[in-house]
């Protein structure tokens, strides 16, 4: 892995080498100082060269090993990760583990063992006899509407999922999700998407930081893009805040001028 941008600090940035966690952790660390209150939105997404967010309904095909440590990465720095519930459903959604690599940097910033899961979902239509909400080390959270169905709502409490009202009818109004989570103390948040998860946080303005990985594959097919959602009025402006290549994968991250 090479560090293309920022410039270099030293030749030995150039150097195609492994990352190791610290590093990587020191790179992708959230902001410090954020208002009380208020909470950071990153997003994580793979994307072939065509722009399919997936292959056969799965990001899997598109990765590779120096993605998934920067994936890894990007959790063990989170509070919550933010996912929709087909992203749950087609991914096979599972808790997050501890991991050692980041049990002392999550220890010294007040943060839990893992990060919690949480899913946004209007009609409730999962599974809460799968480990994700059996088993978890922290509760899930469920991001619902107040009208969600009552017999659905009773389920996921049963589990064991803590469920929060993110709108007033069947629906989630996600501009409201990261003010919840950070109303428990989740301020560090990671959405995993889907496509259409990540649209809407985009189109509600709450999208701060884009981590795009861009496999050097072709998809073809009919897979979604990385945002499938309402139009913005105006196209919104990220400024880049890194770039590292690996194996001709390219990470970068954008962050929301």
């Amino acid at each position: 892995m090479r560090r293309l941008f920022p410039s270099p600090f030293s030749p030995a940035d150039l150097d195609d080498r492994e990352w190791g966690l610290d590093e990587l952790a020191d790179l992708y660390a959230y902001p410090a100082g954020l208002p009380a209150g208020t909470a950071w939105l990153r997003a994580n997404m793979v994307s072939s060269l065509d722009g399919a967010a997936h292959h056969e309904g799965r990001s899997q095909p598109l990765s590779s090993a120096a993605d998934m440590r920067i994936f890894g990465t990007l959790r063990g720095l989170a509070d919550a990760v933010v996912v929709g519930a087909e992203t749950v459903r087609q991914e096979g959604y599972r808790p997050a583990r501890a991991r050692e690599a980041f049990a002392a940097r999550r220890a010294a910033l007040g943060q839990g063992p893992a990060p919690v899961i949480a899913v946004v979902s209007a009609g409730l239509d999962l599974d809460f006899s799968l480990p994700l909400f059996t088993e978890p080390l922290v509760p899930t959270v469920v991001l619902t509407g107040a009208d969600a169905p009552a017999e659905r709502v009773a389920a996921a409490r049963a589990a064991g999922a803590e469920v929060l009202v993110a709108g007033e009818g069947p629906g989630v109004d996600v501009a409201r999700v990261p003010g919840l989570l950070a109303g428990r103390g989740l301020t560090r948040l990671l959405t995993e998407g889907g496509p259409r998860l990540l649209g809407q946080f985009a189109a509600a303005g709450v999208l701060d930081e884009m981590c795009l990985s861009l496999a050097p594959v072709v998809a073809t097919g009919t897979a979604p893009r990385i945002m499938a959602g309402p139009p913005l009025a105006v196209p919104e402006r990220f400024a880049l805040g890194s770039v590292l290549e690996d194996g001709g994968f390219l990470f970068t991250r954008y962050r929301r001028v």
